[in-house]
């Protein structure tokens, strides 16, 4: 069932999404070469809970920390640790979100630890793009599936790859809500979008083959192929006037 919202009930979930955006934005001023992933997810759980709300990830499905972080070659839902030390040239997805007053906000992006490739940078620049690209399409009386072939159309034509087994979805009371918003498909299909619905829209682009695994720890998921993979995410709402997105900061 996909869960309509009141502009009221929107606005009280936006404090959700700027506290998870500012989370979010102090995990990318603390990643530099030498630190561990473990010591950016401290500093994320730390300020979620100091604002008194709850860091969404934390036990969700046994998740054992409050950031998913992500490096390289790892595409999403890396686990902090403290053996897990960055370096330059690294890129680090790291996914964040906040529960207050009964909301969830979600939200993701890919940062560059120090000095990186061109061909990285092509992969991150490619990437967050192709989230605006998509979130362009989340307009009332469009469907799921414009949002989704603007992801995958944008990304493909600079011949990267869109990971499959992994996709947005809608966001609320609950963190994984309806619809279901792959980052592929088919202009014109799916849901319909209306008023009150909110997506959490996350292109997950890998620089090779779109195929991924799940490490043993089952958690993990990686490319095959092992090259780089690239992940932005916003939490929107749809409104009359066009897509609102709800994890800014400020």
């Amino acid at each position: 069932m996909i869960v309509i919202k009141t502009a009221r009930e929107i606005r009280q979930m936006q404090d959700a999404c700027k506290l998870s955006a500012r989370a979010l934005r102090l995990a990318g001023e603390a990643i530099e070469p030498g630190v561990s992933t473990y010591e950016i997810d401290t500093i994320v759980r730390k300020y979620i809970e100091e604002q008194g709300a709850t860091p969404s990830f934390l036990g969700y499905g046994g998740f054992p920390a409050s950031a998913c972080i992500s490096v390289n070659n790892v595409v999403i839902h890396g686990i902090p640790s403290k053996k897990t030390i960055l370096k330059e040239g690294d890129i680090v997805s790291v996914d964040v979100g906040a529960f207050l007053n009964g909301y969830h906000g979600d939200n993701a992006y890919t940062f560059a630890c120090g000095d990186i490739t061109k061909e990285a940078q092509a992969l991150l620049d490619a990437t967050k793009e192709s989230l605006f690209m998509g979130i362009k399409q989340a307009v009332a009386g469009n469907r799921v599936g414009d949002i989704s072939a603007a992801v995958q159309e944008y990304t493909e034509a600079r011949s990267y790859s869109v990971v499959r087994d992994y996709v947005g979805h809608g966001v609320g009371a609950k963190l994984h809500e309806e619809p279901s918003v792959p980052n592929f498909g088919t202009p014109h299909r799916g849901v319909r979008l209306i008023p009150g619905m909110t997506l959490a829209i996350e292109p997950m682009i890998n620089m090779g083959d779109h195929r991924v695994r799940v490490l043993d720890d089952e958690w993990t998921v990686v490319t095959v192929d092992g090259s780089l993979s690239a992940h932005f995410e916003h939490t929107i709402a749809i409104t009359p006037d066009g897509p609102m997105i709800l994890t800014l900061p400020d």
